[in-house]
């Protein structure tokens, strides 16, 4: 479980969701007894002392108990993209079926002053469309024959680079797929790639507790 703050108050804290049921009767013994209700695509509980536990619905909309909807085993695929890198893969549950990882190189930094750094600057356009186009080549190998399996898209990484990607007509099929959240990744690995369903899976939940 994880957790930060976050802007206009309260806490963002990070569920799997086999500890979802755990996490919300201990909220229940901590703050008196709770209503629940399904607000804005989100199931919002309420306590007796005015806290507050609104639970994002992964995969939504929910159907059923919030719990049995988080904990079923899904076909999911993924896609990372940094310029520093980029992978796609698919998952069955947690398991790992079908994945491919890359990297080009793009430099970071400019070199100084005048006609070197506008080379430097027209390069490194050049080498950020060179590794965009592989990462869409990636997506295109490894997620398009899926999209008719596949329950969600979930995107991390880079928004502008995982945006730019996303507009390749050859991922067409993708895009109602694709989750709005955006998963905070380093540089696409493989060990990053396996990793992310503790991301993906977790209910994420915006806690806003009494003063004091």
């Amino acid at each position: 479980m994880s957790s930060s703050s976050a802007a206009g108050g309260g806490r963002w804290i990070s569920v799997p969701p086999e500890r979802l049921d755990r996490w919300l009767a201990n909220f229940a013994e901590r703050h008196g007894a709770t209503f629940t209700a399904e607000v804005d695509g989100a199931v919002r509980v309420i306590a007796a002392d005015g806290a507050v536990a609104t639970c994002t619905v992964p995969f939504g909309p929910l159907d059923g108990a919030l719990t049995e909807h988080a904990l079923l085993d899904r076909r999911v695929g993924v896609l990372l993209v940094r310029l520093g890198g980029y992978a796609a893969g698919v998952f069955e549950g947690r398991t790992l079926v079908s994945s491919k990882v890359g990297s080009r190189q793009v430099h970071g930094r400019a070199a100084a002053g005048g006609t070197s750094q506008h080379r430097f600057a027209r390069r490194r356009e050049g080498q950020a469309r060179v590794a965009l186009a592989a990462a869409a080549d990636n997506a295109v190998r490894i997620l398009v024959p899926e999209a008719g399996r596949l329950g969600a898209i979930v995107v991390g990484g880079d928004r502008s680079a995982v945006d730019e990607v996303l507009t390749d007509r050859r991922l067409a099929a993708l895009l109602p797929l694709v989750q709005p959240r955006l998963l905070d990744v380093p540089d696409p690995r493989l060990a990053v790639l396996q990793s992310t369903p503790d991301l993906f899976r977790a209910v994420r939940i915006h806690l806003v507790e009494p003063a004091g």
